[in-house]
């Protein structure tokens, strides 16, 4: 039951980096560091997009963007976070 335990919680792990990514990619496009433009950056970008946006998008719905700044990866963070610490909290033992 411990290795199910492990397996959600590095699953969560990698999500988080992936939503972390998403969001250093989409700063360095938005400053024009990067070109999607590249062949390269472009597939990255697209896979990176694809794995976050249905859940971003599902918050977007719901938490407004203050002043232009987007604030669901901020709050997809937070309840990854919530949600690794509630396992880590009730999972049997």
């Amino acid at each position: 039951m411990r290795s199910l335990y492990y397996l959600i919680d590095t699953i969560l792990d990698i999500y988080t980096w992936i939503v972390i990514a998403s969001v250093i990619l989409s700063w360095l496009v938005a400053f024009n560091v990067i070109n999607t433009h590249n062949r390269i950056v472009g597939t990255i970008g697209e896979v990176l997009y694809r794995l976050t946006e249905p859940v971003l998008g599902t918050i977007r719905r719901y938490v407004p963007s203050v002043g232009g700044l987007d604030l669901s990866p901020i709050v997809l963070l937070l309840g990854i976070y919530f949600v690794r610490m509630l396992l880590a909290e009730y999972w049997p033992r």
